[in-house]
């Protein structure tokens, strides 16, 4: 197994406000590899979204160390930060956050417009499954269908890491299991680790390790010997 693409040592955050301290990370360390597809699994106020927003670069740690590869996270300045969202992560969240008034080509074509090297927005949305509606506007294509212009955006400068916050919560049942099967396809066809943020445990079923999170805390870290096919899921 090669050198991780994510690693996380002790990582520590404490949210301060009107006399009240709230710790949302306590002690958390572990890597992510290239190509795995990561389940973060738990309760509302467990702690996956802090984790996740570290992980991605938006947010800093009060304690412990985040490396990217071999570059050190912990203590970049928000320029450096900016740089590191930009040109390494894609990110996928549960309300899609695309911009109304472009098409969905124009979406795609936008993310891809702030990095040097990336596919063409054409050919990601017909990986996406959304051949022939690329010049339709968010408020014509259902969430499913908005929710896979959100990865082709993501994906499209070709990113070393993405992270998907509850990328089904928006989502029927039926499309949940599309959108999983979507994301399960991304991260082997572009050899990219997956790490997604949910507190449906169903969803743990498809991944390749599953992190339990619970008070702030990496509780277990379980390992599935023989994920399960997305059409396989009991949504």
């Amino acid at each position: 197994m090669g050198k991780p693409v994510i690693r996380a040592e002790h990582l520590s955050v404490r949210y301060e406000g009107e006399g009240v301290a709230v710790d949302a990370l306590k002690d958390v360390s572990f890597e992510v590899e290239q190509g795995e597809f990561i389940v973060v699994l738990g309760p509302s106020g467990s702690g996956k979204s802090t984790l996740l927003n570290i992980a991605g670069g938006m947010d800093q740690p009060a304690g412990g160390e985040i490396w990217y590869k071999e570059k050190l996270l912990t203590g970049c300045t928000p320029d450096q930060l900016s740089d590191y969202r930009k040109d390494v992560v894609g990110f996928v969240f549960q309300f899609f956050n695309l911009i109304p008034s472009l098409t969905a080509k124009e979406n795609v074509e936008l993310a891809a417009s702030i990095v040097k090297e990336h596919m063409d927005p054409a050919e990601v949305l017909t990986m996406v499954g959304l051949e022939g509606r690329e010049k339709h506007f968010p408020a014509q294509l259902s969430g499913g269908e908005q929710q896979r212009v959100s990865i082709a955006r993501a994906i499209v400068k070709k990113p070393d890491l993405l992270l998907c916050d509850e990328p089904t919560g928006a989502l029927d049942s039926k499309n949940s299991v599309a959108i999983v099967k979507l994301l399960l396809e991304v991260g082997k066809n572009l050899n990219c680790p997956v790490m997604t943020i949910t507190h449906n445990a169903e969803m743990a079923r498809v991944a390749d390790r599953v992190f339990h999170m619970k008070d702030g805390r990496l509780e277990r870290i379980t390992v599935n010997e023989h994920p399960c096919r997305a059409e396989e899921l009991d949504w």
